[in-house]
């Protein structure tokens, strides 16, 4: 069984959420850098890592690696990898994206098209050919350097795992799914536990609760780039990940999970992104004010993503909404709360200085996360 490396990126500060996700579908991890994971997979974990990974915004099967600080050196490294053992002689290939970081080597576009003429003067010699058609498959081709080291894959992903394809409505400053299943995954909510999200949105917090509380795989209900790399990754990697899928989905759970907004429209948004992602029945959805947040049940959580009142003249209102939502949690007083918030004053507004907070990027937004745990709920004995 050959390996291959699987890079897969990450928000910055999420990494250990992305390594867990990795070690628990029984692949070892190789590597653990800022913003990615790289792990050690055959051409099964290529369709697993695609199909069921809820973190990571694509995976990359990683090419090579090398040091270069001048173009004659990317360009000789980059002559240097097997892409034949990749790219057929009908494949189209370029270099999708490039990013540098603390190298001597920083322009994108160079680095771009350096690289391409390299992979072409190396597969114009495998082919015995001067002119590809690249009429089959697409192989984008990925590159990072950091410190000048050049590490190099290839995209197997295609649109980003982010679309689960369920979103086609959103609110204003919506938060990924990726970013939203992380989160999740950093609080101690199991899918028999009330999930209240006052700021609903898209509905993406009670939506991907749903989806793991359904064991419903990310990449149910979409497709993979790699899918069409005939010459590589056979289609039964592809199925056999499907139906892995199928028998591990569980429609028929008992939730908690509420959704709440002030806006009718997006309360309707989110209900049909819901019904779309197949899990609408798993959620209610209602319009209701912050100012009405109640629940009856114990040791639930909040979860939520409310505004963050980047402009000035939002600052007031976005006050008021985080002192409100403060005074409402204080009177659930067995629940954990766990809000992700660029607005600066948020620990003041609420009232009350968060356990632990975490930075993270939400896309170029600088944010925090705060966590306000509960209570661990009595055991039956001590009930």
């Amino acid at each position: 069984m050959e390996l291959f490396e699987l890079i897969t990126p990450c928000h910055f500060g999420l990494e250990s959420v992305m390594k867990r996700e990795i070690t628990d579908l029984g692949y070892e991890i190789s590597q653990v850098e800022d913003g990615k994971v790289t792990f050690a997979g055959d051409l099964q974990a290529i369709a697993d890592a695609n199909m069921f990974l809820r973190t990571t915004e694509r995976v990359l099967l990683k090419v090579g690696a090398f040091r270069a600080r001048t173009f004659e050196e990317l360009f000789e490294a980059t002559k240097a990898l097997p892409w034949e053992r990749y790219i057929p002689k009908d494949g189209k290939f370029w270099v999708a994206k490039a990013n540098s970081v603390r190298s001597k080597l920083f322009s994108p576009s160079d680095i771009q098209s350096i690289m391409k003429k390299a992979i072409v003067e190396r597969l114009k010699k495998v082919y015995h050919t001067e002119w590809f058609e690249e009429t089959g498959a697409s192989y984008p081709v990925r590159v990072s350097i950091l410190k000048d080291v050049v590490t190099v894959g290839l995209d197997t992903t295609g649109t980003s795992l982010h679309k689960r394809g369920y979103r086609v409505q959103t609110a204003k400053a919506p938060i990924t799914e990726t970013l939203a299943s992380a989160l999740l995954m950093l609080t101690p909510w199991k899918r028999d536990r009330i999930l209240v999200d006052p700021f609903c949105g898209s509905g993406t917090f009670p939506i991907e609760a749903a989806m793991m509380a359904a064991n419903m795989a990310p990449g149910i209900n979409r497709s993979f780039l790699a899918e069409t790399w005939t010459n590589f990754v056979p289609e039964s990697c592809w199925s056999d990940a499907r139906e892995e899928a199928q028998d591990l989905l569980d429609l028929n759970v008992t939730t908690h999970l509420q959704g709440y907004d002030i806006d009718k429209d997006v309360v309707d948004a989110a209900r049909a992104n819901a019904e779309r992602a197949g899990v609408g029945h798993l959620i209610h959805f209602q319009q209701r004010p912050v100012s009405q947040l109640s629940h009856s049940g114990k040791y639930g959580f909040l979860v939520t993503n409310p505004p963050y009142g980047e402009r000035l003249e939002d600052r007031d209102a976005v006050e008021e909404l985080y002192r409100t939502l403060g005074e409402r949690f204080a009177e659930l007083d067995t629940w954990s709360m766990y809000l992700i918030s660029g607005y600066p004053d948020t620990e003041k507004a609420i009232g009350k200085k968060a356990a632990k907070n975490r930075k993270i990027y939400n896309g170029m937004l600088k944010t925090y996360f705060y966590q306000y745990p509960g209570p661990k709920p009595l055991r039956k004995r001590e009930n």
